[in-house]
């Protein structure tokens, strides 16, 4: 897949490959898909249990564990589709309206 030179090096629709296969792994880190949400996942960390199902079951991998042990979503990937707030077992994830 290459950058057309015309748009400056962004990738179009015409430099993508046929069927939409994807060539390489790891290509969606350069694709910063969050800021269309419209709610955000908010994690109480009192009813937390470390359990780490909603890094297990994001489908974007917006979720990433931290030093403490706790997982904190990233925004930057989080599309708001919120599987982690209904599979977290109490109920510790929360959906935010964004503003």
């Amino acid at each position: 897949m290459k950058a057309s030179e015309k748009t400056g090096g962004i990738i179009g629709w015409k430099d993508l490959e046929l069927g939409c296969a994807l060539i390489e792994p790891g290509t969606s880190k350069g694709f910063k898909t969050g800021d269309w949400r419209s709610q955000r996942p908010v994690t109480d960390k009192e009813k937390c249990i470390r359990c780490g199902l909603c890094w297990i079951l994001c489908p974007d991998m917006a979720y990433r564990p931290t030093e403490d042990g706790f997982f904190d979503s990233d925004g930057n990937y989080c599309k708001g589709c919120g599987i982690c707030a209904r599979e977290c077992p109490t109920d510790a994830i929360a959906m935010i309206r964004e503003e």
